[in-house]
C-alpha cells in the first residue's frame, strides 16, 4: 500500500528514509571498461555531468561508450535519503532516481553533446517511469554543476520539446536542478558497469527515434 503509493509519488522529506551518515557497501576501485577510478576527487581538467534517463544498467553503457568520457559511476540522486540502498530506492520511499554521473574532458566532448545522447536515449515524456520499469526511480533528471549548465540543459529542452510535439508525443517531464543540493550516492559493487558485466543483461534503454536538434561533435570552449 505505502510502497504502491510511492511508486507514483514523491515522498516528502518527512515521509522519506531517514538513510545512515556513511555507505555501508564498497564502491570498486576503477571502472571495469575505461579503467580510470570510480570515485573522485577527479583530474581538474575534467567536469561531471549527472543524468537520470531509466534505468542505470543501460544508461551507463551509453556513456562509457561515447569518445571523451573519462569514467562513469552508477548511482542515486534527487531524493531525500542520505547513502541509500539499492532496496530502499526501490521502494520509493527515498524519493531518489536511478542517475550515471559521468566525468569528461571537455576538450574532447562537449556537454551539449552529452544532453544530445541523454535526450535521444530515452523517452522523457513518461514520467515515473521508463518503457516496462515503472517507479519514481526511473523518472527522467538532469542535475547540474554550473549555471551554464543549468542554462544549456533548460534550453535543451525546449529545442526537444520542440520537436517531440511535432512528432506526436507529450511534454517532458524531465527535472532539471542543480546539483549542489542533491547529492549523488554511488549505487553498490554489482551496479557498476552492469552491462559490461552480463553483457546479454537487461538494458531498458529506448528512445523516441526523435532527433534532438542540439548537441555537436566539438568540444566546450
Amino acid at each position: 500500500m505505502l510502497f504502491n503509493r510511492f511508486k507514483n509519488a514523491l515522498p516528502t522529506p518527512e515521509e522519506a528514509l531517514k538513510g545512515r551518515p556513511e555507505r555501508d557497501f564498497p564502491v570498486p576501485d576503477r571502472h571495469t571498461v575505461l579503467g580510470n577510478p570510480l570515485l573522485g576527487p577527479y583530474p581538474e581538467h575534467l567536469r561531471i555531468a549527472d543524468f537520470g534517463l531509466g534505468c542505470f544498467w543501460g544508461a551507463e553503457r551509453k556513456f562509457w561508450q561515447t569518445e571523451g568520457v573519462w569514467t562513469t559511476l552508477a548511482g542515486y540522486q534527487g531524493g531525500h535519503t542520505p547513502n541509500p540502498a539499492y532496496e530502499e530506492v526501490c521502494s520509493g520511499l527515498t524519493g531518489h532516481t536511478e542517475a550515471v554521473r559521468v566525468v569528461y574532458d571537455p576538450a574532447k566532448v562537449s556537454y551539449a553533446a552529452l544532453l544530445k545522447l541523454f535526450w535521444e536515449s530515452h523517452d522523457p515524456t513518461q514520467g515515473f517511469r521508463q518503457g516496462n520499469d515503472t517507479g519514481t526511480q526511473y523518472r527522467s533528471a538532469i542535475y547540474t554543476h554550473s549555471p551554464a549548465d543549468q542554462q544549456a540543459a533548460e534550453a535543451s529542452r525546449t529545442a526537444y520539446q520542440s520537436v517531440l510535439h511535432s512528432a506526436g508525443h507529450g511534454d517532458i517531464t524531465t527535472e532539471i536542478l542543480p546539483a549542489t543540493d542533491r547529492p549523488f550516492y554511488p549505487a553498490e559493487d554489482y551496479h557498476q558497469q552492469y552491462l559490461d558485466k552480463h553483457p546479454a543483461g537487461y538494458c531498458g534503454i529506448g528512445g523516441t527515434g526523435v532527433s534532438c536538434p542540439v548537441g555537436v561533435a566539438q568540444a566546450d570552449g
